[in-house]
């Protein structure tokens, strides 16, 4: 089943390529209703808080993404897969909650964030992929949205060894069902480069988002 779009956005989101060069805030205020947020995605934004009661708008340059034929699969990361069973969408609200309670410095995902996500994924928008153990306890996993052929990964969490890194594994795997995909993981940081990450300028990743947007989704039809 396609998505359902939200009520539209009260608001006007800017358009990142007019954003200064390397400032990766591009507009501050807002509201984190569902239309707002899709608008964003669509426009290569994502919300994240600045301050408790600051909601800021980013396209960060350079922009990080996980191109999916680079993804680095090492021996013992192949082996650790074999512990796991890998789903997607069976339990949204319990990886969004497991990763808003991973302690950071700068932690975003707090109630309003799991109201809109939930919703957007009652609409099929938002989805999650889970790795579980032999006991069947949720003990890895990551979320973030579709649209269109874009993936843009939010966070993800684990509580044993692999667990997120092979929900990954699963992720690429479901989304390199289709051609012209664009996994969008916000910033190439230390960990994600040892997956196979890497930086783009802004104004590259908003070319390939344009084209990502006009391939049809893979999650939101299984």
């Amino acid at each position: 089943m396609s998505p359902r779009e939200p009520r539209p956005s009260v608001w006007d989101l800017p358009d990142p390529r007019e954003a200064e060069p390397f400032e990766d805030v591009v507009c501050i205020g807002g509201d984190l209703a569902p239309g707002t947020v899709l608008q964003a995605y669509r426009r290569g934004l994502f919300p994240m808080h600045l301050e408790p009661d600051l909601l800021a708008w980013w396209s960060p340059d350079p922009r990080g993404i996980l191109p999916l034929d680079a993804l680095r699969v090492s021996k013992s990361l192949r082996a650790s897969l074999r512990r796991f069973e890998i789903t997607i969408d069976r339990d949204f609200t319990a990886v969004m909650r497991a990763c808003a309670e991973i302690p950071r410095e700068h932690g975003w995902i707090n109630d309003e964030f799991i109201d809109t996500y939930c919703a957007l994924h009652e609409l099929g928008w938002t989805h999650s992929v889970e790795a579980w153990n032999s006991d069947g306890d949720l003990v890895g996993g990551l979320y973030g949205i579709e649209v269109g052929g874009l993936f843009a990964g939010e966070s993800m969490f684990h509580l044993e060894r692999d667990a997120s890194k092979a929900a990954l594994v699963g992720l690429v795997d479901a989304l390199s069902l289709g051609s012209g995909r664009l996994l969008d993981v916000q910033w190439a940081t230390d960990h994600l480069v040892t997956l196979g990450a890497v930086e783009i300028r802004r104004d590259t990743y908003l070319d390939l988002l344009d084209s990502a947007l006009e391939r049809p989704p893979v999650l939101s039809l299984r």
